[in-house]
């Protein structure tokens, strides 16, 4: 089937692909081309470098002061925060006194336990099936891969047995409406979109037009923002009500987009999309050679730990709910079509530390 691009509130098709279209799917299919290495394998290339800085601290060595002040400035420098860094080196300390361990080895093995119960919270599934359409609201800033990854996300809910349709929410940029109808004739889907205007109103168009043709899954990309750009924040906002009054129970998902290089920005940034939206999971892409990865660490205390949460506002839930690390949905490792899998924490810990 081929994928199709609908001028919101016109509703005809228009002739594409374009220069451009064709360009990126020939990226699409050298990215592609011969074999590549196993998705753990590509996991573990891209932590490559925090897995050298931390491994090579617990080889042929005794626990003493000077491990814990290097392991502590290793963790540091994997932009684990200093929240994070604090709980684990205290959580060792702990550990080997009470466990009476000697080598560094041992401590490494402790190590990783504890990064394991850190991130196993951060688990999530999406189950698509329980509404239909079922709508995700997808934000971001610009440059964090957020269009790349909606390409990414439909390939895998298609792959799944999901029919998939894409709004083209950003009408402030045409290379993110490009960009989206490149993925969407990669993938041989619908993107529904407009040259310009309402982003809200494109979304709405979108949603009616799945529910006329029975599509499972829609994908609404918003325009790329800073949290500081106040009335952009605000239009996302506006894009998250116009979704509740077409589907009373939608956004059945709301997730932000984050550069895995951006280090503790990507709290601030959690911070600032969840108080303005309400995030229910995280994308984190470009762990693919560059990331340092302990970012995770970080996120995974930003709600519990008093030093890092945030009052909630008027709208908070429970505060079992809003004491919750908000999941990670997925993570990317690459720019190819299938680079982009379920956040599994004992997998990825064992990228970052074996």
């Amino acid at each position: 089937m081929e994928g199709k691009l609908i001028e919101s509130r016109r509703h005809h098709s228009v002739i594409f692909p374009t220069t451009l279209t064709l360009f990126m799917l020939g990226l699409f299919k050298r990215s592609e081309a011969g074999s590549k290495p196993g998705w753990l394998e590509r996991l573990k290339g891209g932590l490559a470098n925090t897995r050298s800085q931390l491994g090579g601290l617990f080889v042929g060595r005794r626990i003493d002061g000077a491990l814990f002040e290097e392991l502590e400035s290793a963790l540091l420098s994997a932009d684990a925060g200093g929240a994070a860094t604090q709980y684990l080196i205290a959580g060792l300390r702990v550990r080997a006194k009470k466990r009476g361990l000697e080598s560094a080895e041992q401590l490494k093995v402790e190590l990783h336990a504890m990064m394991v119960e850190m991130l196993s919270p951060l688990e999530t599934s999406v189950d698509c099936a329980a509404h239909r359409p079922f709508i995700i609201m997808i934000a971001g800033v610009n440059g964090a891969g957020k269009t790349t990854s909606i390409g990414k996300l439909a390939h895998l809910f298609q792959s799944h047995g999901h029919t998939v349709l894409l709004a083209a929410g950003d009408t402030f940029r045409a290379a993110a409406r490009a960009q989206l109808v490149a993925w969407g004739e990669k993938n041989g889907v619908t993107v529904i979109s407009q040259q310009s205007g309402d982003p809200a109103a494109v979304i709405f168009d979108a949603i009616q037009a799945a529910r006329a043709r029975g599509i499972g899954v829609v994908l609404a990309d918003t325009a790329g923002r800073l949290p500081t750009q106040l009335h952009l924040m605000e239009e996302v906002r506006k894009i998250k009500r116009v979704i509740a009054k077409a589907d009373g129970q939608a956004p059945h998902e709301v997730w932000l987009v984050l550069d895995a290089n951006t280090g503790q920005n990507a709290v601030n940034q959690v911070r600032a999309f969840d108080d303005s939206i309400g995030l229910t999971g995280l994308i984190l892409t470009k762990l693919d050679g560059t990331a340092k990865g302990g970012v995770l660490a970080a996120i995974a205390l930003a709600r519990s730990n008093p030093a890092l949460a945030r009052s909630r506002d008027a709208r908070s839930q429970s505060n079992d709910v809003a004491n919750r690390p908000i999941p990670i949905a997925y993570i990317g490792v690459g720019e190819s079509v299938d680079d982009l899998r379920p956040f599994n924490a004992a997998e990825f810990v064992s990228a970052l530390l074996d």
